[in-house]
């Protein structure tokens, strides 16, 4: 990392599937992520439930999983959204960086979210994926292939970090420099904005 403007990260949102997986190593990893966390003094901000990781731990999780004990108690301190959507805005605005680690479609739903508001220039918070034993390697296949079809840009391809050790993509998260689309970054998110820039609709998204 010499040499390399660093990124203050304290918090990190992790996406991670409700199951555990059929690898132990999914499970594994996903307690030593928690180990390097903690000795980097870096916060976990989750989705709620029974995870359990090192450090302090904020879990947000809709009121909608908390009936009958749906998905267990939740680590560390937790607040209660009433939709979906809500929690992932929530996971975005108290979080520095993002992580997914192996999971379902929730998981890829909650990446995906992430990367196409970092392509719209709602955040420009680093995000990256825990590729353990190549569970991902599929998917970033298809990522590059999206790009070779000419449906993703070079430039939105950056936003998409991933690594195979956890030390390695908190290195790069703390490493990432965001790099905005010129037409993209003049749209007006903010909700008192009564009116968004218009988009040159030849550009590719």
């Amino acid at each position: 990392m010499e040499g390399v403007s660093v990124r203050k990260i304290k918090k990190i949102c992790v996406f991670c599937g409700a199951n555990s997986g059929k690898d132990v190593a999914f499970v594994n990893a996903t307690f030593h992520l928690g180990e390097v966390l903690g000795k980097r003094k870096i916060d976990l901000v989750y989705g709620g439930g029974k995870l359990g990781l090192m450090g302090q731990v904020l879990g947000i999780i809709p009121s909608a999983f908390t009936v009958n004990n749906l998905v267990g108690e939740t680590c560390g301190k937790e607040i209660k959204v009433a939709t979906m959507q809500e929690r992932l805005v929530m996971m975005m605005e108290l979080s520095d960086a993002f992580i997914a680690l192996p999971g379902g479609f929730g998981t890829l739903e909650e990446l995906f979210q992430m990367i196409s508001w970092a392509q719209l220039s709602i955040h420009n918070k680093p995000i990256g994926v825990l590729n353990i034993n190549g569970f991902f390697n599929g998917l970033l296949s298809f990522v590059d292939h999206a790009v070779k079809q000419e449906f993703i840009t070079p430039r939105a391809r950056k936003i998409l970090i991933s690594a195979t050790t956890a030390d390695e993509l908190v290195d790069k998260l703390q490493a990432f420099r965001f790099e905005s689309d010129p037409a993209l970054s003049k749209l007006k998110w903010s909700p008192s904005s009564s009116q968004k820039e218009k988009l040159d609709l030849t550009l590719r998204l």
